[in-house]
């Protein structure tokens, strides 16, 4: 089956988690920040099942701290975090080669904050050409106002927004996965 370009392609996607660390995270409203730590924990362990590559960076690690253990623990022993001051990740030094390196072209979007390091992110990715999605329940602003202006703004740019349990079933294709009713258990 031949799966339509604008869906999320686990042989296509590289997941990217964007500086959730502690000094960032208190600052957001609650229900948003455990909302992003769940969606971004679950699809860390699907991207793992499925070897969709991972990519974390961390703004500022020594002020802000390493990425929160609620996804710290789920990310691949293989991955570090990238440490970045500037709030694109592709200015982080070593982001862009380990994103050529995947070979992959559609990049989905989690982390913080939704209207600075995710959208400049999202832009940069664009202007890249690659195909960029980000995951709405995977991202937070401090004022949630922020978070949906930027979201809007980004989809008038063709960036696609969609939720995190689209991109699980998307990546699944369908009921016949192997991992289908394994990786169908993170969502309940």
């Amino acid at each position: 089956m031949t799966l339509p370009p604008q869906l999320c392609d686990r042989d296509r996607s590289v997941l990217v988690v964007i500086d959730i660390q502690p000094r960032l995270a208190e600052a957001m409203p609650e229900g948003e920040r455990e909302q992003m730590f769940a969606t971004t924990a679950m699809l860390l362990q699907a991207a793992s099942a499925l070897r969709v590559p991972v990519l974390a960076t961390e703004q500022y690690p020594t002020g802000l701290g390493a990425t929160c253990l609620e996804v710290a623990d789920h990310l691949p022993a293989d991955v570090t975090p990238l440490p970045k001051i500037c709030f694109s990740c592709t200015g982080a030094e070593g982001f862009d080669q380990a994103l050529v390196q995947t070979g992959r072209n559609q990049i989905l979007l989690t982390g913080q904050e939704t209207h600075v390091c995710v959208l400049q992110t999202a832009f940069a990715l664009q202007d890249q050409d690659h195909q960029v999605f980000v995951v709405e329940d995977a991202v937070c602003s401090r004022k949630p106002e922020h978070k949906i202006y930027a979201l809007e703004r980004m989809r008038q740019a063709g960036i696609v927004v969609l939720s995190g349990e689209s991109v699980l079933f998307e990546w699944l294709r369908d009921a016949d996965h192997p991992q289908f009713k394994q990786l169908a258990q993170l969502i309940r």
